[in-house]
């Protein structure tokens, strides 16, 4: 099954993530098939940049998106609607 999930990148401390569809059975920090966007948590306000057409047609195609990645997406879609 694919997932749309955070890849943690960045050194201790001051960590941002990478929005990637990758096979569930990977590791977290394995490989992955698309990246769909980012996500930084240290600026104010948190940047969240995520590309919600593909991430859209990754959902169509049968993707299951994680809690925090659904969360995230309702944001950057709010965020375009402005």
């Amino acid at each position: 099954m694919l997932k749309i999930r955070l890849r943690r990148m960045g050194a201790k401390h001051s960590a941002f993530y990478r929005v990637v569809v990758s096979d569930s059975r990977k590791r977290p920090t394995g490989r992955f098939i698309e990246n769909l966007g980012t996500y930084d948590p240290g600026t104010d306000p948190a940047t969240v940049k995520i590309d919600v057409a593909r991430t859209e047609d990754w959902i169509g195609k049968g993707a299951q998106v994680s809690p925090t990645v659904k969360r995230l997406l309702i944001q950057a879609k709010n965020a375009q609607a402005v």
